[in-house]
C-alpha cells in the first residue's frame, strides 16, 4: 500500500463514527498502518461523537482533524451529528472536516449531510486506498469528489433534487451561479466533473495558481464551504446534469 505524507509534522488525528464495532476495528487497522494517519477517538453513535468533539466538554478529547461518520446509527444519526459539529466551529476552534460513510441507497442522507457541512462522501465499500486518499485529501483543506465512485454517487444523487428548478429569481442556487463569471462557470464545471486543479489548469491553458483563485472566488460567490458543496450548487441550478 502506497503512502504519501502531506505534512511532516504530527500524524493526522482521525476519529471514527459507526455503531459497528467490527467496521470500526477494520478502518482503525487500516488507518494506524499509516505513519501520517492516527485513529485518536471512536464512538458508536453521533451523540457520542458530539459529547467527544465538544471542546467546552471537559471530558472532551484532544483536537481531531478528520471525521469519517457513518449515517445510519441509533440515537443520533451522522446527519444531525456532522451539522452539530461543524455548527460549532470558530476562528479560535475550527471544526474538524467529516466525512460521510454511505451507500447507494442513501441519496438523501448525503445531499443533507454535505449541506450541513461535511466535506465528503465515501462509499463504505471503497478500497482501503481510497479511504486513506480522501481522509488525507480532505486535511489538507479540499473535498473529496475527485474517485470516480464519488463522481457516480454525485450524479446518482440528482435524482434527489427537484425536477423543475424555479425560476432564477425565486431559487439561491441559481441566484448564486448567476454571480459567477464565465471562466468561472467553466472552473466550477469541470469542478463537477471531479477535475483536480492541475488537471483544470491544463483543461484551460492557465496556470495552477490560477485555478486556485477561480476555486476560492466560486466558493466566496456561492458560499459554499469546499468543492463538495460547489458542485451540489452546481447541479441544483442545472449547471450540471448527470452524464454531462
Amino acid at each position: 500500500m502506497t503512502t504519501t505524507t502531506p505534512d511532516a509534522g504530527a500524524p493526522v488525528r482521525v476519529a471514527l463514527v459507526d455503531d459497528q464495532q467490527l467496521v470500526r476495528a477494520g478502518f482503525r487497522m487500516v488507518i494506524d498502518s499509516q505513519p501520517d494517519l492516527e485513529v485518536v477517538l471512536e464512538a458508536g453513535d453521533g451523540a457520542q461523537a458530539v459529547r467527544a468533539l465538544d471542546p467546552q466538554s471537559r471530558t472532551a478529547t484532544g483536537p481531531v482533524d478528520v471525521v469519517l461518520m457513518d449515517v445510519r446509527m441509533p440515537t443520533m444519526d451522522g446527519l444531525e451529528a456532522t451539522e452539530r459539529i461543524v455548527s460549532r466551529a470558530t476562528a479560535d476552534a475550527p471544526a474538524p472536516r467529516v466525512i460521510v460513510l454511505t451507500t447507494f441507497d442513501l441519496d438523501e442522507y448525503v445531499l443533507a449531510a454535505i449541506r450541513a457541512g461535511a466535506s465528503g462522501f465515501l462509499l463504505k465499500d471503497a478500497p482501503p486506498e481510497e479511504m486513506l486518499a480522501a481522509i488525507r485529501t480532505v486535511h489538507q483543506g479540499d473535498a473529496v469528489i475527485a474517485p470516480s465512485s464519488t463522481r457516480r454517487l454525485l450524479e446518482h444523487l440528482v435524482t434527489a433534487l427537484p425536477g423543475d428548478a424555479p425560476a432564477a429569481t425565486e431559487d439561491p442556487a441559481h441566484r448564486a451561479v448567476a454571480q459567477l463569471t464565465d471562466r468561472e462557470r467553466e472552473v466550477l464545471v469541470l469542478m463537477a466533473r471531479g477535475r483536480s486543479n492541475t488537471e483544470i489548469g491544463q483543461d484551460l491553458f492557465v496556470a495552477e495558481a490560477t485555478v486556485k483563485t477561480h476555486v476560492g472566488r466560486i466558493l466566496a460567490k456561492l458560499g459554499a464551504r469546499d468543492r463538495v458543496q460547489a458542485v451540489v450548487v452546481a447541479y441544483e441550478a442545472g449547471l450540471v446534469r448527470p452524464g454531462s
